[in-house]
């Protein structure tokens, strides 16, 4: 079986580290990958899992981009593919358009990973077009349903994305040498109830909700700092100084620690006492906390989207109503007391395998001659 699959570009991001799971669990599995994008820094990692990179500036945002799909078409004839799978919007209308142009017998499946909460148009229809159409959530599912009513309910597939328990299970902790280096550089958490929110820094994660729920767990004598762990995008600069200066009017400045995107984010998840979700939309599933439970981890979210989910399995007395920072610092000051744990091991459906086995019983449902 041989897989080709489209995204915008290999630089960090979620989706791209859904397709290299993928790519390396499926290369594992004996199915043939080809990943087709601009490239970036993961693509050494994608060829060293077993998958081909093949550079093709498919996914930017304008119409000149559509002036690729000659090119595709005729890439996609030679590769020969099995299934073709779309991972983002603009790659997915370049693959659709592309398949277009190759006659019928010689296309491949088309799947396409609904991975976020797109504005709903036109535009990001293409997202819910195609033989199958994976959902990441339950909440995914609904949401396509709801707003893409053509796409037929049958050929809409819920595959949570997963966690490698190899990396990711209660008895990693973090090394002498690398705890000492971390008090080194944040000398400031030193005997603090640390309160952890990773993410890009996006209007989106609710970082501003740290504020009552510090002020509150303050006003009890609970030493809460709030660790935030993510990169400030180019062009979201104003939005961190905003954030930033709202601690500052509350007189909080010295409560929160920025520490910019984070390889080791694993380490940083098991040094801070409970990781939280405030996101203000529900997100379509949440790979940090995850990462987190599975680590054995203290999490609290608010109860909606693919977060919400997750802890109504791992960790039901961590789900806050949503966007409640009142309810969030009550719980939180009782979990100063004593801190719960998540259910371990990680369950299915978020088990690397789980993930691997889900796509492969899909493909061969396309393809099954090629199985």
């Amino acid at each position: 079986m041989k897989v080709m699959h489209l995204l915008p570009s290999l630089s960090s991001g979620g989706v791209e580290q859904v397709v290299l799971e993928l790519c390396d669990g499926l290369c594992a599995a004996g199915v043939e990958n080809v990943v087709v994008s601009a490239g970036g820094s993961m693509v050494a990692a994608i060829e060293a899992c077993g998958a081909r990179h093949i550079t093709r500036p498919i996914g930017r945002k304008s119409l000149m981009t559509l002036l690729k799909v000659g090119a595709t078409a005729r890439l996609i004839r030679e590769e020969q593919p099995d299934i073709l799978h779309l991972h983002s919007r603009v790659p997915a209308w370049v693959g659709h358009l592309a398949c277009r142009r190759i006659p019928a017998e010689e296309r491949p499946a088309i799947v396409s990973s609904f991975h976020g909460f797109h504005s709903v148009n036109a535009y990001s229809a293409i997202m819910a077009r195609g033989d199958r159409v994976i959902a990441v959530s339950r909440c995914m599912r609904q949401h396509i349903l709801e707003n893409y009513p053509s796409t037929p309910e049958g050929s809409i597939v819920v595959i949570p994305n997963s966690v490698d328990t190899a990396q990711f299970n209660p008895q990693r902790k973090p090394s002498q040498e690398w705890l000492d280096k971390w008090h080194a550089d944040y000398p400031e958490l030193a005997g603090k109830f640390t309160l952890c929110l990773p993410g890009r820094i996006t209007r989106l994660k609710g970082a501003p909700h740290l504020i009552p729920i510090i002020s509150y767990l303050r006003s009890k004598g609970i030493p809460a700092h709030a660790v935030i762990v993510g990169e400030t995008k180019k062009g979201k600069e104003a939005y961190r100084d905003e954030v930033a200066a709202a601690f500052a009017k509350s007189g909080l400045s010295d409560c929160v620690t920025w520490t910019g995107h984070r390889r080791d984010l694993a380490e940083v998840l098991c040094a801070c006492d409970v990781t939280l979700s405030l996101t203000l939309q529900p997100e379509s599933f949440g790979k940090t906390t995850l990462e987190a439970l599975a680590l054995g981890r203290p999490v609290a979210g608010y109860e909606h989207g693919g977060v919400g989910e997750q802890l109504e399995l791992f960790l039901p007395e961590g789900m806050v109503p949503a966007c409640n920072p009142d309810a969030m610092a009550k719980l939180l000051e009782k979990w100063y007391a004593e801190r719960p744990v998540p259910m371990s091991p990680v369950p299915a459906p978020y088990r690397r395998d789980n993930m691997i086995q889900a796509h492969i019983r899909l493909y061969t449902e396309l393809k099954p001659d090629k199985a």
